[in-house]
């Protein structure tokens, strides 16, 4: 019976990378860096020197951003999936259910 909540669930997910790779990446990285510099002017002091800790701080930020932002758009279209063929199951459930009776 859950055939179509599943199969739109994957494409919810297909969907969300997808729309992650277009609209999410770039803003990931750029709103991952911006915390980064401020978290390594906050520990290091501004103006930031360019030495391995405030690169190293900057960087695992932006990685951080970026997944992020991927996890909010793969969860958030596969939610949007899910809901639709949750959905259409339980319309084809009741159209099959209103078919047996009609023929019992």
């Amino acid at each position: 019976m859950k055939t179509y909540t599943k199969k739109l669930t994957y494409i919810g997910a297909g969907c969300g990378v997808v729309l992650f790779a277009v609209f999410g990446l770039l803003p990931g990285s750029f709103l991952g860096g911006v915390m980064g510099l401020n978290i390594a002017g906050m520990l290091l002091g501004l103006p930031l020197a360019s030495g391995v800790v405030s690169r190293l701080i900057v960087a695992a930020s932006m990685v951080t951003g970026v997944m992020v932002s991927g996890i909010m758009f793969i969860t958030a279209s596969s939610l949007a999936g899910w809901i639709v063929g949750t959905v259409v199951d339980a319309i084809t459930a009741e159209k099959k259910d209103l078919a047996t009776a009609e023929h019992k």
